[in-house]
């Protein structure tokens, strides 16, 4: 009973197997693949056919050949800037900040443009494979018109965004460059497992193109008649096989030595990693409280910041106070409270004023944080944010004073009309100095008065920008605060080599503080300090040894795959034609000619004979039943001929003989012409 049950089960569970495949058959079919392709490609929605169709090699019309190498280009414009673009995202709040200052509106610009380029990029990928897919097929091109004006309108547009980056961002290149000394290891190795998946569509399309450059070099030596045009058919079809398979071979080989040539920071031993780069918080902590306030500062000394940087801006009654912009807009209420006076430069306000404006509501309440990434605050934060009042400078002192704590600030200048423009720098000398901050906290950055600030303060740490070695030792500077662009340049080893203490600024994001970190850099001014401070070790880090192993593991690895595949698929055989099948429809081709037939295989669509189940169909539908005219007695009449014959008559006996001698050659190979039965005699 049990044996029963199982049985039933099985055939209930086959027959279910056998609906679902049906089912896929059903809907998911050679035809509905083609509609899909030349649907999405040409926008031509109908039933395409069943079997591929015969095409000789280069089947699409001269202005789709003329177009596709534009599409190839807004391809490899889009994909360009799509990677540059996602490579500076350690950019993305300054050029957020840049958009405002135009617009007078706080959005994530950065992102949307990423997203744009994303889908534009997306877009035109997608556009070459069905391109690809469709002449895998061996169908007609035929791109919409609407893709192709979308084509051309975003050419102009890459390029005009390519001219921007060129002129006035130079230096977001240097960006890509430091990601590719990161990434430089695992973009080769990950690219050589790319060269094994690509082998087998290569190998496949070249066994391909050997069987039909086989099947031409037969034809030249059965068919003098059409030589000229087999040994031109035969040369594209070498030159269409050099073309794919050297380049592709030449990238293997690039790839299997390019190891030689890479330099990467990230690989070194173990014990040569220098310490972990300190932090400097740039405006405190701006990701976890209201920038240059209290709270942000705050913050920044309780996840681990070794020092604190700010900007330092003078009121009009002369009290240094902290603010970054040019107006109070994006920071303040000040829309809310004297609308009219939001644009004027935060300078020409009294601090009695600047005292009465609330610079945390922007921070806790706004529906778009300052940070695409930036987590939710809890409740506790967002309410002691909504209550920060503008910083002073000597608010700033307090707190590293009290913590220990390094302070670096930016001194802007005030406006032309300011009273103490001329003597702002010895303003906030003598406020630091009436502070009783130790004189070893303060980091001097601003380069004006540097003789007056050492007779004054002697005990200042003077920082210099991007000096020479030269003006550093004159100046007496150890230690610079640079754009951590400047890391492209061998990594700043002039300056590391003259025991020169550096710090990079901005740096955000956790590969590019690996970066800094194996290029043994002493600090970094930071956002997202919450982040990095809680790496314990570079990522992207390896050992020489391991990476060793690795390539050559790969190496090794992969060679043997593609030999692998190429071998099976030469061994397969399934696009190389045979010496006996090639003959074999060269004898059919003059059997025909003899009885007057047409050759079922033209030169320009003859496949390789492969398949020998093609070759009935395509008699069957060009030889038609010869009907003869009989008279009343049914004798028959002799006609004209159709057409005039190119060559001299056969005689019959000579017609005998040639059937004579071919019929037995392709009854033993199994002949694909169709038997024509003689009818009986009439009586």
């Amino acid at each position: 009973m049990d044996a029963v049950n199982r049985t039933e089960t099985g055939n209930e569970e086959t027959g279910r197997w056998k609906n679902f495949n049906s089912w896929i058959k059903y809907y998911f079919n050679y035809e509905c693949y083609m509609t899909f392709l030349n649907g999405c490609y040409s926008c031509e929605w109908q039933a395409q056919q069943k079997k591929k169709a015969r095409r000789p090699l280069c089947c699409c019309s001269l202005r789709e050949r003329l177009f596709y190498p534009w599409l190839i280009m807004s391809f490899c414009l889009s994909v360009l800037l799509f990677f540059t673009w996602i490579e500076t995202s350690n950019e993305f709040n300054g050029f957020d900040w840049v958009v405002f200052l135009g617009t007078g509106v706080w959005f994530f610009w950065s992102i949307v443009l990423l997203s744009f380029l994303g889908i534009l990029a997306a877009y035109t990928t997608l556009l070459l494979v069905l391109g690809f897919l469709l002449c895998w097929e061996k169908q007609r091109l035929y791109l919409h018109w609407y893709h192709k004006i979308l084509v051309l309108i975003m050419i102009p547009f890459f390029l005009f965004l390519l001219w921007i980056l060129l002129t006035y961002w130079k230096d977001r290149w240097l960006t890509i460059g430091l990601s590719l000394q990161v990434f430089s290891p695992y973009i080769h190795l990950s690219s050589i497992s790319v060269m094994v998946l690509l082998s087998w569509p290569v190998a496949f399309y070249l066994i391909h193109l050997e069987g039909e450059a086989r099947m031409r070099r037969y034809q030249i030596t059965s068919n003098e008649r059409r030589r000229n045009t087999c040994c031109s058919m035969l040369t594209k079809l070498r030159a269409l096989q050099v073309a794919i398979g050297v380049p592709f071979f030449l990238i293997l080989l690039c790839l299997y030595v390019v190891p030689f040539g890479t330099y990467s920071p990230c690989l070194q031993e173990k014990e040569k990693l220098a310490p972990k780069p300190t932090f400097f918080g740039h405006r405190g902590a701006p990701m976890l409280g209201p920038e240059n306030t209290i709270m942000s500062f705050e913050k920044a000394v309780e996840y681990g910041a070794h020092g604190l940087e700010s900007d330092v801006r003078i009121s009009f009654d002369g009290v240094p106070f902290l603010m970054h912009d040019y107006d109070l807009t994006r920071t303040t209420n000040i829309k809310e409270v004297l609308p009219n006076a939001s644009s004027r430069h935060p300078s020409l306000f009294q601090w009695s004023f600047l005292t009465t404006l609330n610079a945390g509501k922007w921070f806790s309440d706004a529906w778009i944080k300052p940070f695409f990434r930036m987590k939710p605050l809890s409740e506790a934060d967002k309410e002691r944010a909504r209550n920060q009042k503008i910083a002073k400078l000597t608010d700033l002192l307090a707190i590293a004073q009290k913590e220990k704590k390094l302070v670096i600030f930016d001194l802007e200048s005030p406006p032309s009309r300011h009273p103490s423009r001329s003597s702002y720098i010895h303003l906030v000398v003598r406020v630091i100095l009436d502070s009783k901050i130790e004189q070893h906290l303060i980091a001097w950055l601003p380069g004006s008065e540097r003789k007056y600030i050492k007779s004054k303060a002697p005990g200042f740490q003077h920082v210099g920008t991007f000096y020479t070695l030269q003006e550093l030792a004159d100046e007496n500077i150890t230690r610079i605060n640079v754009d951590y662009k400047r890391l492209y340049y061998n990594g700043l080893r002039e300056y590391k080599a003259a025991n020169i203490s550096i710090n990079l600024y901005i740096v955000n994001e956790p590969w590019l503080f690996s970066l800094v970190w194996c290029h043994s850099i002493q600090s970094v001014t930071t956002d997202n300090i919450e982040v990095l401070n809680g790496m314990n070790h570079p990522y992207y880090f390896m050992t020489p040894n391991f990476y060793l192993f690795l390539w050559i593991f790969m190496d090794i690895l992969s060679a043997v795959f593609i030999v692998s595949i190429f071998h099976l698929s030469f061994k397969g055989g399934n696009f190389i034609p045979s010496a006996q099948e090639a003959s074999s429809a060269s004898l059919q081709n003059e059997v025909l000619e003899i009885m007057g037939t047409p050759a079922p295989f033209p030169e320009r669509e003859r496949e390789p004979a492969s398949s020998k189940a093609v070759i009935p169909e395509v008699v069957k539908e060009t030889t038609a039943p010869t009907v003869h005219p009989t008279n009343d007695v049914g004798q028959p009449v002799p006609t004209e001929p159709a057409f005039e014959p190119t060559q001299a008559p056969i005689s019959e006996a000579n017609r005998e003989a040639t059937l004579q001698t071919v019929l037995p050659i392709l009854e033993a190979n199994e002949p694909a012409v169709p038997s024509v039965e003689k009818p009986p005699p009439e009586t």
